[in-house]
């Protein structure tokens, strides 16, 4: 019962910033723990952070973790990931997904996916 539409990737240069989006339709969004994923050519689609429906419970993956920040504004029904210092290895197709408990979406348990925006990061 919801809709998910990712925008803002893109190419950027090692070191450089990149702000994502994902919008939802429907009315379900702020009652939604929400998520970023993002799958490198030739591998396997990883968890990158998720936030809680309240924004006060936030995870990040290692290789984030200092670089990224998520976010999310319930009254615009958009979430958000602010992407600073790129670097090659950054380079995926990301994808935002929502689910229930924001424990359990680091393990891929998500009940709606977005199509993906690409984001290439040149060395």
């Amino acid at each position: 019962q919801v809709q998910l539409v990712e925008s803002g990737g893109g190419m950027v240069q090692t070191g450089g910033s990149l702000r994502l989006s994902c919008t939802a339709s429907g009315r379900t969004f702020s009652r939604s723990a929400m998520s970023w994923f993002r799958q490198a050519p030739g591998k396997e689609r990883e968890f990158v952070s998720s936030i809680s429906w309240s924004g006060i419970t936030t995870y990040y993956a290692g290789s984030v973790e200092g670089r990224f920040t998520i976010s999310r504004d319930n009254a615009k029904n958009t979430l958000y990931l602010q992407m600073n210092t790129l670097k090659p290895e950054d380079t995926a197709v990301y994808y935002c997904a929502a689910g229930t408990r924001v424990g359990e979406m680091r393990s891929g348990r998500v009940d709606y996916w977005g199509k993906g925006t690409l984001v290439t990061v040149s060395s």
